[in-house]
């Protein structure tokens, strides 16, 4: 064979590696380039530990490079900012982010929209909702109403002699504390005054509302400041589940944890033991584990194929879903008990 003709075919062979090694390189340089954060409130309430594993284990499992950020306590704005701006810098693909002050955050956000991120709220929508690309989240509304329900049946015709404290999140009023402050008190039967804020009721059963900042120090805290105001408060609404573990622990003080009905939000294992114990007497399980893996599902997409996430039909946030936890369910509103649960919380 002539070597003209041998030449051809090396050349060829060569020319033909190299494509392959040029498109195995660009390959992996795309796959380097799906990165993504995670900005939650807090990093010590279990709510956004379990998050945090979530996103992190569905992250690993679709190659995407996850970085956390976290708040110093609920209601730091400030680190979030910051935490976006690391985020923006780094070129990252998707910022899946809980926040802290669901307004003054917006500007952030959008700064990130207008970097080409995907910008996903997860349980708290900003405000408003539409400032970030999707929202992941409880219908947290439907948490609050089921818990007002839940503790109004309980008490029968006493209902209408309830003294009511109200232990909310912080004083920015962010959306998830409005929403399930608000859905409480439509399931009570208490009427709304403008339902995008709490305290502006008048219903003389409301005793008053104090913050916690989703912890126990705080609800011990808040549900003494409102002790102080009327000690016969019977009725305990609180943001979360740390905050009415602190709620209850200010009660037993005073020799009032027995004849107080204390109802919650969140379904965290901790929660769930303590209806079971008979601290809480219900409270509205989310999912936090599943908003976050359907989070990081979303950014993968967006990477991928510039797909954005549809919402729940009939909604405009995508609904990851809710159930009343009690050992003592009633007529009308549907519910699971401590053991079942106990099989779906987290924490």
């Amino acid at each position: 064979m002539k070597l003209s003709a041998i030449l051809p075919a090396r050349a060829s062979r060569a020319a033909a590696a190299f494509v392959m090694l040029a498109m195995f390189g660009a390959a992996q340089t795309a796959h380097a380039q799906i990165g993504a954060c995670l900005i939650t409130k807090t990093e010590t309430n279990p709510f956004f530990v379990k998050m945090k594993q979530g996103a992190q284990k569905r992250a690993a499992e679709l190659g995407i490079e996850l970085n956390s950020y976290a708040g110093r306590i609920d209601g730091d704005n400030e680190s979030q900012v910051k935490a976006i701006e690391t985020c923006i810098a780094g070129g990252v693909k998707g910022i899946l982010i809980t926040p802290s002050n669901t307004k003054a955050i917006v500007p952030s956000v959008q700064q990130a929209r207008d970097a080409g991120i995907l910008v996903i709220a997860l349980d708290t929508p900003l405000e408003p909702i539409s400032a970030a690309d999707a929202t992941f989240a409880t219908d947290n509304f439907r948490a609050g109403e089921l818990i007002g329900q839940w503790a109004r049946a309980a008490m029968g015709s006493e209902a209408a002699n309830a003294r009511i404290a109200l232990l909310d999140l912080d004083v920015s009023q962010p959306s998830v504390g409005v929403l399930r402050d608000q859905g409480f008190m439509q399931g009570f039967g208490i009427d709304l005054g403008d339902p995008n804020k709490w305290g502006d009721e008048t219903d003389p059963r409301i005793v008053g509302h104090d913050v916690t900042a989703g912890n126990e120090e705080g609800g011990r805290r808040a549900m003494e400041n409102l002790l102080a105001i009327d000690p016969r408060i019977n009725v305990v609404y609180t943001i979360n589940e740390p905050a009415a573990a602190g709620a209850y622990e200010a009660l037993k003080s005073v020799g009032r944890e027995r004849d107080v009905l204390i109802v919650s939000v969140d379904g965290g294992c901790p929660g769930v033991a303590n209806i079971k114990a008979g601290v809480i007497g219900a409270t509205s399980q989310q999912y936090p584990l599943l908003m976050a893996s359907k989070g990081i599902e979303a950014i993968h997409a967006w990477a991928s194929s510039g797909a954005k996430p549809a919402n729940t039909p009939g909604k405009d946030f995508f609904d990851t879903g809710v159930k009343l936890v009690t050992d003592r369910p009633v007529a009308g509103v549907e519910s699971i008990d401590t053991d079942q649960g106990t099989a779906l919380c987290w924490g």
